[in-house]
């Protein structure tokens, strides 16, 4: 059974397929704590994309936890998914998915090719 936390990945990964991505991993992680939450492919481009889930919005949105720390432990998580499985770095991309509950459906944002820094 997947963890509720999960529900987010589930919804943005039937997302990204519902849109031609091909998922190609998931939880891809590098070392402890650096994992990027899908990979996956369209047009022979790799898209690398972090999911932000929320319930609710009583403390805070999706968005707010795109933070920098957290872009510079994807961009190394990406280049070292891109060594180990020969992807150029010029075929690739990072974006985020955000996606808040409503009362009977979900809100999906999809932001594409996210500067990282």
């Amino acid at each position: 059974m997947k963890k509720i936390w999960d529900e987010g990945e589930i919804i943005a990964i039937k997302y990204l397929q519902k849109h031609g991505f091909v998922i190609k991993d998931t939880n891809f992680k590098f070392g402890r704590f650096w994992e990027v939450d899908i990979v996956a492919e369209k047009w022979s481009r790799y898209y690398f994309i972090e999911v932000k889930y929320r319930s609710h919005t009583l403390f805070w949105l999706p968005e707010d936890a795109i933070i920098a720390r957290k872009l510079r432990k994807c961009l190394r998580t990406m280049q070292f998914y891109c060594k180990i499985h020969k992807v150029p770095l010029e075929n690739i991309q990072f974006d985020v998915i955000t996606i808040l509950r409503e009362i009977s459906s979900h809100k999906i944002t999809h932001y594409r090719n996210i500067e990282m820094y």
